[in-house]
């Protein structure tokens, strides 16, 4: 259960703007459910709430990982999920406890959404695999990584090759534009390509430069040598 001031949010049909009437007239239910994607901001609460099993946050409007939860854009988005019986509401003033119906038909696609982000970097690393000559590293960055991307976010990867292998090697310029495009298709998103050689990256990684320290913080390898092991930092 996740928990948040009893304000923030009301029971369903309560002047939330979504009464019964008026989902009855518009989408079926399981058209509904897409406004919960992974991209939106009710899939990232569903995508929280549906990772939680009876934890109760310890602070009003802070979710139990420590999320905290805009008591406002609560009480726009939790009343219409408990409409459609994606999530159940339990008053326990001066609190309200929220909890992901894992049993709703809708919500275990909505689980199934809000797990997009993880399953995109297993299936981005599983298909680096196959570029030929082997990258280096493959890495996700940017919005993504961070979990905040939507819809027109851009899929930021950075892509190391060996010093030895031509950016413009026919093999190699094939092989990775038939990856990104897959990137692509696999998310819907515009990918944005970053690409160095193993000798240029160490350089870069320790350059201090905005793009580069977001790389270093932000950065999931989804295939490859890791981050610190392309600095350098392990050898030293």
């Amino acid at each position: 259960m996740t928990r948040i001031a009893s304000g923030a949010a009301s029971p369903a049909g309560s002047g939330s703007g979504h009464s019964g009437s008026t989902r009855s007239s518009s989408l079926p239910l399981a058209s509904y459910a897409t406004t919960a994607l992974s991209w939106s901001s009710k899939g990232r609460i569903c995508g929280h709430l549906s990772h939680v099993h009876e934890k109760v946050g310890h602070e009003p409007g802070v979710l139990s990982d420590g999320w905290r939860l805009d008591h406002l854009f609560a009480s726009r988005v939790l009343p219409t999920l408990v409409e459609l019986g994606i999530v159940e509401r339990r008053d326990v003033p001066p609190s309200a406890l929220f909890r992901f119906v894992r049993e709703n038909v809708a919500a275990r696609a909505v689980r199934a959404l809000a797990d997009a982000r993880r399953t995109v970097l297993r299936e981005l690393g599983e298909s680096a695999r196959h570029i030929e000559p082997h990258a280096v590293s493959v890495i996700v960055f940017g919005s993504f990584a961070r979990g905040e991307a939507d819809g027109v976010s851009d899929l930021d990867i950075l892509v190391i090759r060996l010093a030895s292998i031509d950016e413009d090697d026919d093999r190699w310029r094939a092989s990775l534009d038939r990856w990104l495009e897959q990137a692509r298709r696999l998310t819907g998103n515009r990918v944005e390509l970053l690409e160095a050689t193993d000798e240029e990256v160490r350089r870069l990684l320790r350059s201090r430069k905005p793009l580069w320290l977001d790389v270093q913080r932000d950065g999931v390898v989804v295939y490859g040598r890791e981050i610190d092991d392309l600095r350098g930092r392990r050898s030293a």
